[in-house]
């Protein structure tokens, strides 16, 4: 290039204006003076003629003056002409270096195949062009000088304009294509393979486009700019940097394209951008032409290390051993080379990201087999959490170096074996310490590196939020103890958290579709942009601490014969350990062993409950109740073996009072509860349902009897056991003040909380008799005989506690002895009970008899008996004689006896038996008052309402069923007593 390209140019001199030449006046006037002198001085006419020589000079002199001046001017006219003619060459020839500089620096694709050498290679500006076609464009051409004239205009007009350069729109402002489809399919084409000639793979990755482009390395791009290929129709992606489509003929332009080509006829358009419109000569590139292109390029990405690996066998892999000193594993390939990933070296933790059906499943399982293939059981172990549905670790579990496979299909043991991983860290501190030894290099071979595989992390600490806690202790702490961690997720967001992150140095990102998780990972966008087609599955970016970026591979894959010649090469070795005991029993009875330690109180002295589990420890311990320490609540739904649990603690007790599912029985014996000797285990089944089935005020007092005897429990050395389906209300206080609370199966997530739980401890589907005591997993223990899911409704208390109840008759029949009134209201019941009384010789009298005492045979009725109660006669004198009389002869000091009066009857015969309605003997006071000091007075339990009205007494009697023949027998000085009315069934 010529070097004074850049120099300006000037334009010729304008020509110079004619002048006339000016006469010679002194050359004309001397001659005419001298001829007057010399006709002066001779006076000869002839002198005179000398004066005419002086115009005759002038004219001469001017003469000769215009031939000279015309011919100069011919002269610089030449000369200009000349120099514009170099000027005009001069600017062609700086036109042409232009074009050639032009062309050079941003070359369509015809000059990337004049001249290979400028393929991918980096000049200044041509990144961020694209070249639409030749055209008119400004040159860079100065050229000085005033323009004084037309032609001097017109020179300078065509040296600032340049033709047949490279017309150029910025890279970013995305192009649309329309014409006639053959026409524009091939410019599309042209455009975007000169776009992958100037830029390398990594720097521009190709998206969309037809198949002639599919062969192109940009096509297997993992970073860059991205290059979409696609019709108007199509949405362009949000990522998108260079947008080329092809517009149906009349299509409006998408937004996202600033530049509009449409074609004009073949090799023509008209290009519009920028607010201006120009016509181009495009380029376009056939088919086969395209083909060649991409193979062309593909052999030059190859030749620079520009490529994709493909499909990798597990087989072709190096088995890397390495013991305990390393866990140097070949997963796949980099640019043809294996990638060699290394937990000890490179970790000592893995994070794992991609989108389901990149590939993560298949390193994971690439990954594993490689850690098993040279080494022993002995030298790893592994613990495979599956929790996206339990199939990608199937292949595996045969393998002696995995000590489990654990899916969400049992989230319950899943949970289990990794909290047992507490219990794992513990035990190996402790193996340390007792070597001596600062990691597990220096243990001398005591300890297995323990390699724990999470695929689905996320789903994980989703499921139980408190494991980012221990796989956190575990990143920070598994370098010296051996323990590895391998988390794989669809997404990092929300899923690693800072304390695991800064301890895993080796990241590998597959591809991902939020830039976010990428940047998490990687430190870049890189993810987002891996192929998402099913050739490129396995390809993931992957970067350990030494590397400066991320590395692009392709993971291999596993076959089942690759794993069956490793499950045969590792036949008869000894399985590894396995960091967690065998899930609970779904039964225990109370003469398990487990349940009976050598150490510890004495039988006498404890209640076994049940067998706990503690994977956190790695053990499972028995829980029992301290004899005296004050109780349990047993909180469980339908069918949960609450009572099955009740039975195991009556069967172990010294001395059981069971309350009775029977209302009347359970009164009496919780009202009793006072009288209870040191060392009794009151036991109350379905506490609440007795509580639903008694009247608010007795149902208040029951339970304030047994509030008081649960606050004093533990100071008389009492335990109450007490079991409901839900701990609300007045219940709920009861069972607050029970020192110990057993949780079984519950309905519901809500109840589990309600009744103090804790939600992440619900087990839904559990099995009866398992439940939880404060956080820990406990199978309840069965007394021998019962079933582990028995029911735990309220009839099995009294049906089978016969030796813990008194089988006392909480409602004796009523003795018909001595002088009786009984308040009834009418109905069968009262009939029943005169016809009773009749039977047994007793006379009956209605307590408003109008006859003033006039007897009642023993057939009479309780119509003829309770018949006058709605008289209008308020006093019935007749009818209360004998009481009355009574109270008349207590006051004269006669007998205290009821006189009897009967039809014919006399003094000295068996009282008369007096029967009302609650009504009629309110209305009879003094009789009422009478009967209340002389007599007994039977109050029917229908008639509880009046009760305190009839009695005269506050206090509340003991509960009665109404409808059941029930009634209180109240004596002069007694408390009230519960019966059965006569003739009641």
């Amino acid at each position: 290039m010529d070097d004074t390209l850049d120099d300006p140019l000037r334009l010729p001199a304008p020509l110079a204006t004619p002048t006339c030449p000016p006469i010679p006046l002194a050359a004309a006037i001397v001659p005419v003076i001298g001829a007057v002198v010399l006709w002066w001085l001779t006076r000869s006419t002839y002198a005179l003629w000398f004066a005419a020589l002086g115009p005759l000079m002038a004219a001469a002199a001017f003469a000769d003056g215009l031939r000279t001046s015309r011919r100069a001017r011919r002269r610089s006219a030449k000369e200009r002409a000349a120099a514009f003619a170099e000027l005009a060459t001069e600017v062609e020839r700086r036109h042409d270096d232009e074009r050639r500089v032009a062309g050079r620096r941003t070359p369509d694709v015809a000059g990337y195949a004049g001249d290979l050498d400028e393929v991918w290679r980096a000049v200044p500006g041509r990144a961020d062009v694209i070249v639409v076609g030749q055209g008119e464009g400004p040159s860079t051409l100065r050229i000085d000088g005033d323009p004084h004239d037309d032609e001097a205009r017109d020179v300078r007009r065509r040296a600032r304009s340049l033709s047949g350069i490279p017309v150029t729109v910025p890279r970013t402002a995305g192009i649309a294509v329309s014409g006639p489809p053959a026409l524009s399919v091939a410019v599309v084409r042209a455009l975007a393979l000169q776009v992958c000639l100037a830029h390398a793979p990594g720097s521009v990755r190709v998206v969309g486009g037809d198949g002639v482009l599919a062969d192109l390395p940009h096509r297997d791009a993992t970073r860059g700019g991205v290059l979409f290929v696609g019709r108007g129709d199509q949405p362009v992606p949000d990522d998108v940097d260079t947008p080329l489509i092809l517009l149906a003929e009349g299509a409006p332009a998408p937004p996202r394209c600033a530049a509009v080509l449409t074609l004009l006829s073949a090799g023509r358009a008209r290009l519009e951008h920028g607010g201006r419109s120009q016509e181009v000569v495009v380029e376009g590139v056939s088919a086969a032409q395209g083909v060649a292109f991409a193979q062309a390029l593909r052999e030059r990405a190859e030749r620079l290390g520009h490529r994709l690996d493909g499909a990798v066998s597990f087989a072709d892999l190096p088995a890397l051993g390495g013991g305990r000193e390393s866990l140097a594993v070949a997963v796949g390939a980099s640019a043809g080379e294996p990638i060699v990933l290394d937990l000890v070296a490179d970790g000592p933790h893995a994070v794992v990201i991609g989108v389901t059906g990149s590939g993560k499943s298949e390193l994971l399982t690439t990954w594993i087999a490689g850690l098993c293939r040279t080494r022993t059981p002995q030298e790893v172990s592994l613990l495979l959490v599956d929790f996206k549905g339990g199939r990608t670790f199937d292949a595996l579990a045969a393998l002696p170096h995995v000590t489990g496979v654990l899916t969400d299909l049992d989230e319950e043991q899943a949970v289990r074996a990794v909290e047992s991983l507490r219990a794992e860290i513990r035990h190996r501190e402790r193996v340390l310490g007792e070597a001596s030894a600062r990691d597990i290099l220096e243990a001398g071979g005591a300890l297995s590196r323990l390699v724990i595989v999470v695929d689905e992390y996320a789903a994980l600490v989703a499921a139980q939020p408190e494991l980012h806690e221990l796989f956190a202790d575990i990143a920070a702490r598994g370098r010296a103890l051996g323990m590895h961690l391998i988390l794989a997720s669809q997404r990092a967001g929300g899923a690693f958290r800072d304390g695991v992150l800064a301890n895993a140095p080796l990241r590998i990102a597959f591809r991902v579709t939020d830039a976010a998780d990428s940047r998490t990972i990687l430190g870049q966008d890189d993810a987002v942009r891996l192929p998402g087609t099913e050739a490129a599955r396995g390809t993931a970016l992957v970067r350990r601490a030494a590397d400066s970026a991320p590395r692009v591979a392709r993971v291999a894959r596993c076959d089942e014969a690759a794993l069956t010649e490793i499950r045969a090469s590792a036949v008869g070795s000894p399985p590894a350990r396995r960091p967690w005991l065998p899930p609970l029993p779904d039964r225990v009875d109370i003469s398990d062993g487990r349940l009976r330690p050598a150490a510890g109180p004495a039988a006498s002295e404890r209640i076994v409950l049940g067998l706990a589990d503690e994977p956190e420890r790695q053990r499972q311990v028995a829980i029992d109740l301290p004899v005296g320490s004050g109780g349990i609540a047993v909180v469980g739904g339908p069918g949960s073996g609450r009572t099955t649990l009740l039975r195991a603690i009556a069967a172990q007790a010294s001395a059981p009072v069971w309350v009775p599912a029977d209302t009347e029985a359970a009164w009496d014996v919780v009202a009793a509860l006072d009288g209870v000797p040191r060392g009794s285990v009151v036991i109350v089944d379905d506490a609440d349902a007795l509580v639903a089935r008694l009247p608010a005020d007795h149902a208040a007092a029951w339970i304030a009897s047994l509030e008081r005897a649960c606050r004093e429990a533990r100071s008389r050395g009492v335990d109450i056991v007490a079991s409901v389906t839900r701990p609300t209300g007045p219940v709920g206080r009861v069972l607050d003040l029970l020192p110990h609370r057993a949780l079984l199966p519950m309905m519901s997530r809500g109840d589990h909380v309600a009744a103090g739980g804790e939600s992440a401890d619900y087990l839904p589907g559990a099995l009866p008799g398992r439940g939880r005591w404060g956080r820990r997993l406990v199978q309840f223990a069965v007394a021998a005989g019962s079933g582990a899911g028995s029911g735990s409704g309220s009839g099995s208390g009294s049906g089978s506690g016969a030796g813990f109840v008194d089988n006392t008759d909480p409602a004796p029949p009523l003795l018909l002895g001595g002088a009786i009134a009984f308040v009834l209201g009418p109905g069968p019941r009262a009939d029943a009970v005169v016809a009773a009384c009749t039977r047994e010789g007793r006379q009956v009298r209605a307590v408003d008899d109008p006859t003033g005492g006039a007897g009642l045979d023993g057939a009479a009725g309780a119509g003829d008996v309770i018949g006058a109660r709605g008289s209008a006669e308020p006093s019935g004198r007749a009818g209360t004689a004998a009481i009355a009389g009574t109270g008349g002869a207590a006051q004269e000091g006669g007998s205290a006896r009821v006189q009897a009066e009967s039809r014919g009857g006399s003094p000295g015969a068996q009282e008369p038996v007096v029967i009302g309605s609650p009504e009629a003997w309110l209305a009879q006071w003094r009789a009422l008052a009478a009967v209340r000091e002389r007599a007994t007075l039977v109050v029917d339990a229908d008639c509880a309402a009046e009760y305190r009205a009839i009695t005269g007494r506050r206090d509340l009697p003991p509960y009665a069923r109404s409808g059941a023949g029930r009634a209180w027998a109240l004596t002069p000085g007694a408390p009230p007593r519960r019966v059965t009315l006569p003739g009641a069934t």
